[in-house]
């Protein structure tokens, strides 16, 4: 078997252990830092690099840790996997994506668990599961932010196979699998890449530390491992598309930047494979030209996540101010029929949180709605707040089926956090398992001091280390048969039903969108195609000035509501929705 390691850092030798056995390296003399050899070797053995006669350290491009980030990589046969289904061929346009944790999602935490819950997703309509990242980190419960070993799969979810079972599981099931994954930092534990090579660069900063090398020396061998981690996530393991973790932390000032390179492969790829394959960006950018096509000038990523339509939603429901809510709640349902119609509620305006003008306008007769994804309640949302408090722990159910009936029949692709179509009165808090006795006391004390700063006392902010944070989080599926979430539960699969069967919920012609609201009596309304929706949040019936062409008909509603008299008007009981069709 062949190893390789790009190891520049190393000045006279770089020695492979395997299996307990010493093996030295070549210098590659066509491949300027990387170091070269052959031995035997089986799947499952255990190996490092030592550099010039220190630590054997683990793989840079390792595809397994068994025991953990400062472990032995192990070797992974790709080739043993037997895959029983082909993925299927889903267009974004269609989708419906779940964002899930797998370590909170089932009581076990693992890989193989969530796999067995997957035919529930199937019965609800979920086209695309979105995992949140798999990479190492220490301990055994995390986010996966802190994640290093970018090739490989935290073990206690079950490693390399148990991901093949979920997603061969999810493909026979008729789903695809979106993975999360972070290239713009590593964590702080476990983190072995300094001493291999240039991987960081202190010429950029992030919020996580030194930034990754993007464009600095030996950016170009940093460039090829991250895009070579992220198309084995495509091809080793079946995943249809990826997630890209805040690319706007990306600092890259070369003139092919490292998401355009990613964008070609990706595409490249997927005319090999003859499959769908798909970039989704978090982005805090406001700019449209990450998704537009590099032919045409952008970045080229196919789609991304779009938090000024959650923003304007929450303000819209729970009436919060703070922080980067201010804009959005001078006028929410205005800032909602912006987000609604125009993608960005910045774009190109005065934003106080930043202190700046921010954003940049969509050219909505030219980009359509499948680039932007919509939703009422993500990881981060919940999770960076104070106590991981769901919309549901204050909204009622009305107000929650609103949400929904906003997310699943807007223009953008919906997407849903793991427990939000029933309504899950679960927590999803921060927590966090650090084997560094110093870091994990570092990250217990700047989370309470990061909320004391906003009025919250120390003792109210769940302890991220303390295993209870972890537990409370985790998914009941009890409630799901239950009032009120059995309800909400129904509504959803309603909701998912119609976007299926119904192609106006489907359309991409943002232009097309057309929306009414007021402020004062709290309902909004938009149409698409011959369907109407509208939702009312006050606490009183609204009458809702519609007009009619004498076809109006329900097709559904949370409350039950009779379509437009004569005099046009909809009477829509108090937080409520409906949909409505006037052809």
């Amino acid at each position: 078997m062949l190893f390789e390691v790009w190891a520049p850092q190393a000045r006279d030798r770089v020695t492979l252990e395997l299996n307990g056995a010493e093996h030295p390296l070549e210098r590659d003399a066509e491949r300027a830092g990387w170091w070269t050899g052959v031995a035997p070797a089986a799947d499952g053995d255990r190996y490092g690099y030592s550099l010039d006669g220190g630590p054997v350290l683990p793989d840079p491009r390792s595809r397994r840790q068994p025991d953990g980030p400062d472990g032995l990589s192990a070797v992974v046969d790709h080739d043993a996997f037997v895959w029983f289904n082909e993925p299927p061929r889903l267009r974004l346009r269609a989708g419906v994506l779940y964002e899930l944790h797998v370590g909170t999602f089932t009581r076990d935490g693992t890989l193989d668990a969530a796999s067995e819950r997957l035919g529930e997703l199937a019965g609800l309509g979920i086209t695309h599961v979105e995992l949140m990242p798999l990479c190492p980190f220490p301990g055994k419960w995390g986010w996966g932010y802190d994640g290093v070993s970018p090739w490989a799969v935290h073990e206690p979810y079950g490693g390399p196979t148990a991901l093949k079972r979920f997603v061969d599981t999810a493909h026979g099931l008729g789903m695809g699998v979106v993975l999360d994954v972070v290239h713009n930092h590593l964590g702080p534990s476990g983190n072995h890449l300094p001493s291999f090579g240039p991987y960081f660069t202190d010429t950029h900063h992030t919020p996580w530390g030194a930034a990754v090398n993007l464009d600095a020396p030996g950016s170009d061998e940093v460039r090829a491992y991250l895009l070579g981690s992220a198309l084995a996530w495509l091809r080793d393991y079946r995943i249809d598309g990826l997630r890209l973790d805040a690319v706007h932390a990306l600092t890259d000032t070369r003139a092919l930047t490292f998401l355009e390179e990613l964008s070609e492969a990706v595409d490249e790829l997927a005319r090999e494979q003859g499959r769908q394959h798909f970039l989704i960006a978090e982005s805090d950018l406001a700019d449209p030209r990450t998704t537009t096509p590099r032919t045409m000038g952008g970045i080229g990523l196919h789609a991304q996540w779009n938090d000024d339509f959650h923003h304007a939603l929450h303000t819209a429901l729970t009436g919060e101010s703070q922080g980067y809510y201010a804009d959005f709640a001078r006028a929410p349902l205005a800032a909602l029929a912006k987000t609604l119609t125009h993608v960005f509620f910045h774009d190109g305006t005065y934003s106080s949180f930043r202190g700046r003008c921010h954003g940049r306008q969509v050219d909505r007769a030219r980009t359509p709605a499948q680039r932007f994804l919509g939703y009422a309640q993500t990881h981060d949302q919940i999770g960076n707040r104070a106590t991981g408090d769901r919309l549901s722990a204050t909204l009622s159910p009305g107000l929650l089926a609103c949400a929904a009936t906003l997310v699943l029949t807007g223009p953008s692709v919906p997407m849903l956090f793991m427990g939000e179509e029933w309504g899950a009165s679960t927590p999803w808090q921060y927590f966090t398992d650090h084997t560094d006795p110093e870091l994990a006391e570092a990250v217990r004390r700047g989370r309470r001091r990061e909320f004391a700063e906003h009025g919250w006392a120390e003792e109210d902010i769940p302890d991220p280390q303390d295993p209870a944070t972890r537990d409370r989080s985790v998914l009941d599926r009890s409630e799901r048969e239950r009032s009120p979430h059995n309800r909400i539960l129904a509504w959803h699969r309603e909701l998912i039903a119609l976007r299926r069967t119904l192609p106006d919920l489907t359309d991409p012609d943002l232009a097309a969108v057309r929306v009414a609201f007021d402020e004062e009596a709290r309902w909004l309304a938009f149409r698409r195609g011959v369907l109407r929706v509208a939702v009312n949040l006050g606490k009183e019936t609204a009458e809702i000035p519609l007009g009619s062409n004498g076809r109006d008909r329900v097709v559904a509603a949370w409350e039950p509501v009779e379509a437009p008299g004569r005099d046009g008007a909809l009477r829509l009981p108090a937080e409520s929705a409906v949909i409505l069709s006037d052809g």
